[in-house]
């Protein structure tokens, strides 16, 4: 399935845990094979890093904090233009794909 989020979009989420729920950030990354992309400030997970040696570096240990994958049917696509979550339609001109605003209809991709 075509991923209609591209990584700058800004998304809400619209569903998934609570305190993450009704956040709005940017998309940092999208991984289309595993329908899910990556929202900044979104989904923040804790990892335990350990003091590491690798090719005379030392990686600091301590608390990582990083945001993980969201599935992408858990976020909408804010518009630009009016400032809403929206669905997304496609419409093609000239031989290019655009992304159209359901609510009002304004261009996403402009």
């Amino acid at each position: 399935m075509k991923v209609k989020i591209r990584k700058g979009d800004t998304v809400e989420i619209i569903s998934g845990r609570s305190e993450d729920k009704g956040k709005r950030g940017e998309v940092i990354r999208v991984l289309p094979e595993e329908n899910r992309l990556v929202v900044q400030g979104a989904n923040m997970r804790t990892k335990h890093q350990k003091q590491v040696q690798s090719q005379g570096r030392t990686l600091n240990p301590g608390l990582v904090r990083f945001e993980a994958p969201v599935h992408i049917s858990n976020v909408m696509l804010v518009c630009p233009k009016c400032g809403k979550a929206t669905r997304v339609a496609i419409h093609r001109e000239s031989g290019k794909a655009l992304r159209i605003c359901k609510k009002c209809q304004a261009s996403i991709d402009e």
